[in-house]
């Protein structure tokens, strides 16, 4: 293997690693964010939620930042056709998480107001929350394009049956996330209640699974003898298991550090189905762009 190819797939990983990163840690606020109408009664428990992410929000965002920088940097032609053809989508995620940073700095200024500023942090935290797993979906899947690397299709393309059911499970990896970190980090009623949450969760969580097993086993057959992938999915499992002993038994960072290990077993089973490639093109698969 030359050099160039070495670093090719280095940089294939590396980008992985930052993607970990990101979901691990910007996944428990926005867990937390679209929960937050239903986990806080009151606006002293809002207050405590907010506390628990507010000295980490922003750093842990940095990660998507230094992702997408990475990509730019390693392979700009991925970066170009992503970021182009899912535009509408990916500006859809920009407003609502600069809402989100808007409305927990006016949550907090606003006095009069805080019950919009509540929702619209909710609001701005679901949407990436759903949109990144759709997004990746598509990925996974394949998009059309063309001989110039252009994304020949329109918003209503990436809206999917395949690409939705990744996102519903990605949700479902968040907000298990957000629950359980909420568990750690609070007391009493709201602790009580970000564990009970975590438990009802933990059903949606194994159903959205099996969804996208199901899904995946329709419209990417080829990939039923991918056996990385499915050693992936068995982590995944494996992990959503202990999570759940760990909940019934209050272990909460355990149960954290669990979601967590799903969390890299789902982007383990992602990598297994696309290496080498970064974008299929569902339309020729020699017009894919691959690592190299």
């Amino acid at each position: 293997m030359e050099i160039i190819e070495i670093l090719q797939v280095t940089w294939f990983f590396l980008i992985g690693v930052l993607f970990i990163g990101y979901s691990i840690l910007d996944g428990f606020d926005l867990g937390i964010g679209s929960l937050l109408p239903f986990l806080a009664k009151d606006e002293k428990e809002t207050g405590a939620l907010f506390k628990t992410i507010g000295p980490v929000w922003d750093g842990n965002e940095v990660w998507l930042l230094t992702g997408g920088g990475a990509m730019f940097a390693a392979f700009p032609f991925v970066y170009a056709t992503v970021f182009s053809g899912f535009y509408l989508a990916l500006m859809l995620v920009l407003f609502a998480l600069i809402f989100r940073a808007v409305s927990i700095e006016f949550w907090n200024l606003d006095q009069e107001n805080r019950g919009l500023w509540k929702y619209a942090f909710a609001i701005g935290s679901f949407l990436p929350s759903l949109l990144f797993g759709v997004a990746l979906g598509n990925v996974i899947l394949g998009i059309p394009l063309n001989d110039k690397m252009d994304f020949t299709g329109n918003f209503f393309t990436l809206l999917r049956p395949f690409p939705l059911s990744i996102g519903i499970l990605g949700l479902a990896a968040i907000l298990m996330q957000g629950t359980t970190y909420a568990t750690i980090k609070t007391y009493e009623d709201l602790q009580s209640r970000s564990r009970n949450f975590s438990g009802r969760i933990w059903y949606f969580y194994i159903a959205a699974l099996l969804l996208a097993i199901g899904m995946s086993l329709v419209f990417i057959p080829e990939q039923k003898t991918n056996i990385l992938a499915w050693a992936s999915a068995g982590v995944v499992a494996s992990a959503l298991v202990i999570n759940k002993i760990a909940l019934s038994r209050a272990k909460d960072i355990l149960a954290f550090s669990m979601s967590s290990l799903a969390f890299i077993g789902l982007w383990g089973v992602t990598a297994s189905m696309l290496f080498p490639n970064m974008v299929k093109a569902s339309n020729d698969a020699a017009l894919s762009l691959t690592i190299y």
